[in-house]
């Protein structure tokens, strides 16, 4: 059974994550924890007598938010009648990624899905700063941040996975994408963006064999875009062509990901999430590891 921590702050923007989420996976057997954090109230007063006892506040706060977690799983099963799916509530006091970190080690999450902020005050933004900290925080599992102007049409049917094949796949990095694509049916759309000559190293070369041997068990084809003025303007044309429901990219040192959500705010050409964004984190695979796996993989191709 699947394991997915839906975080809430009972805005509409997470309220349409947890839709997507359990639209998503109709039908598959999953456990879905809704949490709600709640932070300390701070009071400024000169009179002491004036201030409730801080246990009194804190457990205030924490019935209304059990209260509105126990709303919203009601509705859940009142609207997606789901003999498949659990519902269990979690609140904690903390930061927000601090206590999502918790819950992930404590109840083994196998993926994290939370919604995402678009355009503010003119400006365009990648992410909500709290999505890009669970980013480029969580480890151990991925994330699929759901636009707030995104609405479940269908589950995906195509899965752009977006790469610059200088990064060593290992098959458990890959595997939520593999699974993915065999739970949805979907086809996987490897798209390579071009710079400068086009011409593969020999260590892209090598990286993309093994991305090819391990998406093995599911369709997909490969496409090569050029980069143009911006990468994630290039890509967004490609999506768009494409009706692609769902970007995944992997999450490691000088990826895209990490050139997206360094600056929340993107200027100039900017680029958000219009469609739901798999974020997989990479395993920490040593670079010497992967040399032996390199150097072990081409004596096993001279035999």
């Amino acid at each position: 059974m699947k394991r997915i921590l839906l975080p809430t702050d009972f805005s509409e923007n997470s309220w349409n994550a947890i839709e997507y989420a359990v639209s998503l996976f109709k039908d598959s057997a999953c456990t879905f924890y809704l949490l709600h954090t709640y932070h300390k109230i701070i009071y400024e007063t000169v009179h002491l007598s004036d201030v409730p006892a801080e246990r009194n506040i804190e457990n205030i706060v924490k019935t209304n938010a059990i209260n509105n977690l126990e709303r919203i799983k009601t509705t859940l099963l009142e609207v997606y009648p789901d003999t498949e799916h659990q519902f269990e509530i979690v609140t904690a006091l903390g930061a927000v990624v601090d206590m999502i970190e918790d819950v992930v080690k404590k109840e083994k999450i196998d993926l994290i899905i939370m919604g995402t902020k678009g355009a503010t005050g003119g400006k365009e933004v990648f992410m909500g700063s709290n999505t890009v900290r669970v980013i480029n925080t969580i480890k151990s599992c991925p994330v699929i941040a759901v636009p707030e102007s995104f609405s479940f049409i269908s589950k995906p049917k195509e899965i752009t996975f977006a790469t610059d094949f200088n990064h060593f796949y290992s098959k458990q990095e890959l595997q939520p994408l593999v699974d993915m694509a065999k739970s949805f049916k979907a086809v996987v759309r490897i798209v390579y963006i071009q710079q400068e000559d086009g011409v593969l190293t020999e260590e892209q070369q090598f990286n993309l064999g093994m991305l090819q041997k391990y998406l093995e068990e599911v369709e997909y084809y490969q496409h090569t875009i050029t980069k143009g003025d911006s990468i994630s303007k290039s890509l967004q044309v490609f999506i768009d062509e494409l009706g692609v429901y769902l970007l995944a990219m992997l999450n490691y040192q000088h990826s895209f990901v990490e050139k997206l959500t360094r600056e929340p705010i993107i200027k100039n050409v900017a680029f958000h999430t219009q469609i739901p964004f798999l974020v997989i984190p990479e395993l920490g695979m040593s670079s010497s590891f992967s040399k032996t796996v390199k150097k072990k993989s081409k004596l096993e191709g001279m035999r």
